[in-house]
């Protein structure tokens, strides 16, 4: 069956796919998922769970590749962005974490003063780039007065840059630190010139599997009020989660599960990112890494899963840009963008991406090698340039050889 999907994913989008499954499973869980999302309806906490155990990758390649292509077509997202991340000195020990220092080897870190940062953002004036993403680690000289300093300059200094800044990991220690509430603290980043939250610090939000790798951090509960209340001022965020360590799939489903019930209530997330734990120089390395097959089940059931959420993510800096090209066809939409080696968080964790850098052109060709669209979005998904049909000044040159005419005597 699974050669036989994948032979017809591509293709399905129009298809009643469940008369192929009629005749090629007997499986009648797996049949009627596949009818509620032919039909369109949301799939249950225990289908869900159904579909990570028993599953196989051209099931769930077909239905994840259908739900895309009906959202999306053939377009696949991306955007040119940088990142800057203020420290990788950290008060938290996430066992899963390779990038944090601890203060005590803070030496081996560092830690950008607010010139530093200013001097990076200065960098990009001259280039095309339509977002800056702020995270780091959590200390605290860098508190409320710090970030909304900064974000108030960054403005001042390029007012057309979109900031997507700090996760709520770090905006629940400094509002703490500075003795507001949630609500209170987010009104002052909004005020700053914060445009949209990333996704991070999510990691798994069931208190079992949290507990043991990031104890200390916000709760997961703590981490969905503060994107409720930002949801509420009008603002958008993305979301993620972190997969391939300790947990199991009904860890999986809790987390996937509310994050549905919060985008029911709100409507505010924008995209899902999946991030794979990577086990390079942290403490949970000896647990090593799931393979790409599971890799790409978490991407389909996500897509099948998450109805509510516009888009997927596939993180190319984390998972590898042909393994990201692989996922355009298990229900993501969107690679992120060209980096410019602004991040250390997963090459540190001994990702495939080292230096994570991308030109337009690179990105372009990466999603057209797929059959693809690739189309240049700003951070809140407005069009900034369709790619369909254009055409490179390098396609064109010559190439060091004149193509004969083919004869037929």
């Amino acid at each position: 069956m699974t050669e036989l999907l994948l032979l017809l994913q591509s293709n399905v989008k129009h298809m009643d796919f469940t008369k192929l499954f009629e005749k090629t499973t007997p499986n009648s869980t797996l049949l009627d998922i596949a009818r509620k999302v032919q039909n369109g309806e949301r799939i249950s906490d225990d289908d869900g769970a159904y579909l990570f155990d028993r599953a196989d990758l051209g099931y769930l390649g077909t239905l994840a590749n259908y739900i895309r292509e009906k959202r999306h077509g053939n377009t696949t997202y991306f955007n040119r962005n940088f990142h800057l991340e203020p420290t990788n000195v950290c008060l938290y020990t996430c066992t899963f974490c390779s990038y944090s220092r601890l203060i005590k080897k803070r030496s081996e870190g560092w830690e950008y003063s607010m010139e530093d940062m200013l001097d990076i953002i200065k960098q990009y004036d001259d280039k095309p780039v339509t977002e800056v993403h702020i995270v780091g680690g959590v200390l605290p000289q860098y508190d409320l007065k710090f970030y909304t300093d900064l974000f108030k300059a960054i403005k001042a200094h390029r007012p057309e840059l979109h900031i997507k800044a700090l996760t709520p990991v770090e905006y629940h220690y400094i509002f703490k630190k500075a003795k507001v509430s949630y609500q209170e603290g987010m009104e002052a980043i909004q005020a700053s010139g914060v445009d949209s939250m990333p996704g991070g610090g999510a990691e798994i939000f069931h208190p079992e599997i949290r507990d043991q790798i990031a104890g200390g951090k916000c709760s997961g509960e703590e981490w969905l009020e503060i994107h409720r209340i930002w949801h509420k001022l009008g603002q958008r965020s993305n979301a993620t989660m972190l997969y391939g360590h300790i947990e199991k799939t009904e860890h999986r489903i809790d987390h996937l599960s509310k994050l549905r019930d919060l985008q029911d209530e709100t409507g505010g997330f924008q995209t899902f990112i999946p991030l794979k734990f990577r086990s390079q120089d942290n403490q949970m390395s000896h647990l090593g890494e799931v393979s790409a097959i599971e890799d790409t089940k978490l991407y389909a059931i996500s897509r099948i899963f998450l109805d509510n959420f516009d888009h997927i993510k596939a993180y190319w800096p984390m998972i590898g840009r042909n393994m990201a090209q692989t996922l355009l066809s298990y229900g993501v939409d969107d690679l992120d963008g060209t980096i410019d080696d602004t991040t250390k968080i997963y090459s540190m964790a001994g990702s495939e991406e080292q230096n994570p850098a991308l030109s337009t052109q690179e990105l372009v060709k990466l999603i057209r090698g797929v059959n693809r669209t690739p189309i240049e979005r700003d951070t809140l998904y407005n069009v900034v340039t369709d790619f369909e049909g254009v055409v490179f000044e390098d396609e064109t040159a010559y190439n060091g050889y004149v193509p004969l005419p083919v004869s037929n005597n």
